[in-house]
């Protein structure tokens, strides 16, 4: 649950939104961990400031890496759609923005399993397939 979260997450800060630097809260409020830009390579960190793994941007999406740098998977966008895949190459899932910038996510078989929203203030609220909050990152 931990890395889809994570993958979610990276997916939508960076594809959907341009954030690459942020903090990431549960849903009670405490710090889980971060992600950090340094050029086209975005790093995440766990809450005491250990790297967890890396996006790497490609011409067509993203690559993925676990924290020792070995691939793990790829994001591929087109349009407002952007598709999951794992590192043999078979999809994971697809996560698809609407006009109102609020992303959801499905799995393989094209089921919802959350959704992304985005307030004013700039905070993004992350939500199970049923609603309830899972998160946010600010």
């Amino acid at each position: 649950m931990k890395k889809l979260l994570f993958t979610l997450l990276v997916l939508f800060l960076t594809a959907n939104l341009g954030i690459s630097n942020t903090n990431s809260y549960d849903k009670y409020g405490q710090k889980t961990g971060s992600f950090k830009q340094n050029g086209s390579t975005i790093n995440q960190y766990d809450k005491y400031g250990s790297k967890t793994g890396s996006f790497k941007q490609t011409s067509s999406g993203y690559n993925t890496y676990d924290k020792y740098g070995v691939k793990t998977g790829s994001y591929r966008t087109v349009g407002s759609t952007t598709t999951q895949y794992d590192k043999y190459g078979a999809k994971v899932g697809s996560y698809k923005t609407d006009s109102n910038g609020v992303t959801t996510s499905y799995d393989k078989y094209g089921q919802k399993t959350g959704s992304f929203k985005k307030d004013s203030s700039g905070t993004i609220t992350q939500y199970d397939k049923y609603g309830r909050k899972v998160g946010s990152y600010r």
